[in-house]
């Protein structure tokens, strides 16, 4: 039997605090294994230049459907080059976003055809899928003041509206991968947040060293 790792994905709308849970959890886990984190679009030297011309606020002209092969671009080849060898090396990966967010944004945020984006994160990702995926609820309002001090990027740009539509998108998802997403409300203490996250991560350990899947 070949030893793989865990592959989790963090998902949410901006502002949701998706980066300060990942550290947290790469923090947790990194005194009994071995942990790396990506983010998307980014994590290697080829999806950062994509990454950098997907969120610059000057391109403002960018097509939905050359906004989803861009972000699927990126995703490739951080899945070859980084996921993947990780995972194989039985590894836990933690990655800042991935597949569902294509569906979140492009789907139901810029309304592209799901069943195209579907077909579409299959090729790019070679089907792999996040053992479990931590999706942070939280309204945009919430969200947005969260973000009040950053520098807003291209999709962050975009508005309560537009992020409304991607939260409902993910909330849809969810419903649709209920054993593999697991949704938590992100506008209560950050404590608590944390704590319901790493239980999710504690359970899927558990569940693979009973199935000896894990070392």
């Amino acid at each position: 039997m070949i030893k793989t790792g865990i592959f989790i994905s963090l998902e949410g709308i901006d502002g949701s605090g998706k980066s300060t849970l990942k550290e947290y959890l790469k923090e947790k886990l990194h005194a009994k294994f071995q942990v790396i984190d990506v983010r998307e679009p980014g994590g290697t030297i080829i999806s950062e230049k994509i990454r950098e011309l997907l969120l610059d606020i000057k391109n403002e002209g960018i097509e939905p459907k050359t906004e989803a092969i861009l972000y699927a671009a990126a995703r490739a080849q951080v899945v070859e080059e980084v996921i993947r060898p990780a995972l194989l090396d039985n590894k836990i990966v933690i990655a800042d976003r991935f597949m569902d967010s294509t569906i979140a944004y492009q789907g139901y945020g810029r309304g592209l055809d799901i069943s195209f984006l579907h077909e579409l994160n299959s090729l790019c990702t070679g089907g792999l899928k996040p053992d479990i995926t931590l999706l942070l609820d939280i309204s945009p309002e919430e969200g947005q003041k969260r973000k009040i001090t950053d520098i807003p990027d291209r999709l962050e740009k975009e508005g309560i509206e537009f992020q409304q539509k991607v939260r409902n998108g993910y909330l849809q998802i969810a419903k649709e991968n209920l054993q593999r997403i697991k949704v938590i409300q992100a506008d209560r203490d950050l404590e608590a947040v944390k704590n319901e996250a790493m239980q999710h991560i504690k359970d899927i350990i558990t569940d693979r060293r009973e199935k000896h899947e894990l070392f």
